[in-house]
């Protein structure tokens, strides 16, 4: 077992190079073990977004669960991880976290996570917000999630779309005390440039 272990859960909402980026920078981190965790949503849109395949994102992540196996590892608070991130989220899915509604693995982790108060990070997808979307976010904050829209920052400059997911990925990858080298953060580029 590697020091640290995190679960990765994906569902449905448009962002999908998000997690993909993400789970490509944490096979570089020897130190870290992923569970990943796929809704049907969510592999419905990896097709639309992506030229990957369902196998191949598989094979980014340590460890893969069906989204139907309720007895997985993850589902249970005696597994140890860190924390569970889900990039992208759906507003669907976040509606299942904030009700408590674990039909499915990845809502179960979710909901596994707040219960045994570790850091659940929801990278939500969705524009513009309605009334019930940013009601459910206060919930779960109140909960103990963590939520980090894919939001643009424009002080870095990026030159290109893989700049701009890099970014993010980095933001998410802070929450759980990992560095990413490349991270242009705030301050850090000369004014002159």
């Amino acid at each position: 077992m590697k020091q640290n272990r995190i679960i990765v859960g994906i569902s449905g909402a448009s962002g999908i190079p998000l997690a993909v980026e993400f789970l490509k920078t944490l096979q570089a981190c020897p130190d870290w073990e992923t569970h990943l965790v796929i809704s049907a949503a969510g592999e419905v849109t990896l097709r639309v977004e992506t030229l990957y395949s369902l196998e191949q994102v598989k094979a980014m992540a340590d460890y893969f669960y069906d989204c139907g196996n309720l007895a997985a590892a993850i589902s249970s608070g005696t597994f140890l991880v860190n924390g569970m991130v889900i990039v992208p989220c759906s507003m669907k899915t976040l509606a299942g976290i904030t009700s408590g509604y674990s039909d499915n693995l990845l809502l179960r982790a979710a909901d596994v996570t707040l219960k045994e108060r570790r850091k659940l990070v929801l990278v939500t997808r969705e524009a513009p917000l309605s009334l019930i979307h940013l009601r459910n976010m206060i919930n779960v904050t109140e909960a103990g999630a963590t939520i980090l829209p894919p939001i643009l920052s424009y002080y870095n400059r990026p030159q290109t779309i893989d700049q701009m997911t890099r970014h993010v990925v980095g933001k998410i990858l802070d929450q759980f005390g990992i560095h990413m080298d490349d991270l242009v953060r705030w301050g850090t580029l000369d004014e002159t440039d």
